[in-house]
């Protein structure tokens, strides 16, 4: 999908991303004619679920204002087995930290649309919103990968115009070029990452100015009966309430001043991480690294920042 000449006044042009990190999964038909109204570009957000240090939202938003188009973010929900899968208490933690990021997106007037009904639901979202462009996240999970190869499929079909590329803002180098065989060694793997890593562990741009939205409006989410009916069918493995989920909460996790890993955790790290009565040596990153509510590219650059504090770990 290539970029327009110029964008319109006013609009921040997002640094475009590393091309390693993007598939064109289908390449679409390029610009709309002129004069025509340029379809919005819609991130189909999957395994990671955060605004900030987004790589797959940062080459969508670039997209956009390429073409001076509007952004949406959609996200949806897998249906049985593979979502219900999962404990009450991921699901919970899955359904609470969207509602967060529901509402952050609403403040930078970014429309996210939550799709209850399965993956195959985004193909009549985009022709609804005679979208341009779908960003998917990476994940080789393999009802995902399925998902997404149904969902290029439908697009593919019945919208030839629609571009669809693939973005890995999981990994901080992408899984497509860290290595081009079957690793069986640390070693080796470890020499070709070191290669490159300079390469990608770089600071990511801020999310530039979004072409106010004109479309379809999402649908009201009453958050509290979905969570309790998603919740109620799943396995009753009780939600906890010390670990909050979100984005806020998982950079307090990481740099809190009171609890936060490279500020306080660390300087036990490297004695007692393997003590299981010393909880409080771990980096409790887990669950936000899980979900996407924290970036692992992030966490990397916030530790080379501190690492003359523990140069131990």
């Amino acid at each position: 999908m290539a970029p327009s000449a110029s964008p319109s006044p006013g609009l921040a042009v997002t640094a475009p991303v590393h091309q390693a990190r993007v598939r064109v999964l289908h390449p679409g038909q390029g610009l709309p004619p002129a004069g025509a109204k340029p379809g919005p570009v819609v991130y189909w957000m999957l395994r990671d679920q955060r605004l900030a240090d987004n790589w797959a939202l940062l080459h969508a938003a670039s997209l956009a204002a390429a073409s001076a188009a509007p952004l949406a973010v959609a996200f949806s929900l897998f249906p049985k087995p593979f979502l219900l899968s999962a404990r009450r208490r991921q699901l919970g933690f899955l359904l609470r930290g969207l509602r967060r990021l529901a509402a952050d997106a609403a403040t930078r007037r970014i429309p996210f649309f939550l799709l209850t009904g399965g993956p195959m639901e985004i193909p009549a979202l985009m022709q609804r919103l005679g979208a341009s462009a779908l960003v998917a996240d990476f994940s080789p999970l393999r009802p995902v990968r399925e998902a997404l190869d149904a969902v290029v499929g439908a697009l593919c079909r019945d919208a030839a115009s629609v571009a669809v590329h693939q973005v890995d803002a999981h990994n901080v180098v992408p899984v497509w070029t860290a290595s081009g065989k079957l690793e069986y060694s640390a070693k080796t793997f470890r020499s070709k990452m070191n290669k490159v890593l300079d390469e990608y562990l770089v600071e990511f741009p801020e999310l530039g100015e979004v072409v106010p939205w004109d479309r379809e409006q999402p649908k009201d989410i009453d958050w509290d009966t979905l969570i309790d009916t998603v919740c109620s069918q799943a396995e009753d493995v009780p939600e906890i309430d010390w670990c909050e989920p979100g984005e806020a909460a998982a950079m307090e996790a990481l740099l809190g001043t009171k609890d936060g890993f490279l500020t306080k955790r660390i300087k036990s790290y490297d004695s007692d991480r393997n003590y299981p009565t010393k909880p409080m040596a771990l980096s409790g990153l887990s669950p936000y690294l899980h979900f996407g509510h924290i970036s692992a590219q992030r966490c990397a650059l916030e530790a080379k920042k501190r690492r003359h504090l523990s140069p131990k770990c």
